[in-house]
């Protein structure tokens, strides 16, 4: 699992000929029509490209992935309402929203809901940091459910058929 957010985390990495489709989450989850994907092309990296310049130190206050990735999020009154699954990002690498599943069991049955990045907060308790959000279970069973289409390579709402074919994974280097 931990392969999916990596991947997200990537797909923010302007690499050649990368194509992001990019649909507006506020009208999917008001439940209106979406317009068709606008699709932007990140610039080319080529003979000329600028050489990547290495971080000698970390911002201090940055949290890594693994803070949010599969982690629990629970209401203000610290009951349990749902699990993170993924985390979405822009083209410009910037955060824009969070996939939650809830309900279900052991993952059979499960809804996964999205919601803005800057909806879920931290609390901490006992010098631990854990997830929060200022919503009920019942109120993210309700939303509207996204799924990944693994063709597309992205989350799409319930609503939407899947897509057929798509791209060929082109294998990697070092994979036989």
């Amino acid at each position: 699992m931990q392969a999916v957010l990596c991947s997200a985390l990537l797909s923010a990495i302007p690499t050649n000929g990368f194509a992001n489709a990019r649909i507006d989450l506020a009208q999917y989850l008001s439940g209106d029509r979406a317009p068709a994907p606008i699709i932007r092309v990140h610039h080319e990296a080529g003979e000329n490209a600028p050489p990547a310049q290495m971080l000698t130190a970390l911002p201090a206050d940055d949290w890594p992935a693994t803070n949010w990735y599969k982690q629990s999020v629970y209401d203000l009154a610290d009951n349990k309402v749902g699990e993170i699954a993924d985390v979405l990002i822009d083209h410009d690498g910037k955060n824009t929203a969070v996939l939650i599943g809830v309900g279900g069991f052991l993952g059979v049955g499960e809804k996964y809901v999205a919601v803005p990045f800057d909806a879920v907060h931290f609390k901490k308790k006992d010098n631990s940091w854990y997830p929060v959000m200022n919503t009920t279970k019942d109120a993210l069973k309700n939303a509207p459910g996204f799924r990944y289409d693994r063709n597309a390579q992205r989350w799409t709402p319930e609503s939407q058929p899947a897509s057929v074919g798509g791209p060929s994974p082109t294998p990697r280097a070092n994979q036989r």
